[in-house]
């Protein structure tokens, strides 16, 4: 795991501990899981709308916009 033993692992612990603190270690562990999940989530699920107009649509669309000219 990029070359990380437990004694460098320990080291980065005790530093978050000492910027941090003890109560806000949790409340960082339970924010950095929930920004994960919805991450891979987002990264499986297909899109919920699709706004990619359909060729039959385009071409519509331009021919109401030449009949409109005239």
């Amino acid at each position: 795991m990029f070359g990380l033993g437990f004694p460098e692992l320990l080291v980065i612990l005790l530093i978050a501990l000492v910027v941090f603190g003890a109560g806000r270690l949790p409340e960082i562990g339970t924010g950095l899981g929930r920004a994960l999940r919805g991450f891979k989530k987002g990264m499986t699920e297909p899109d919920a709308v699709d706004v990619t107009p359909s060729s039959q649509s385009v071409e519509e669309q331009k021919e109401e916009k030449t009949v409109s000219r005239y």
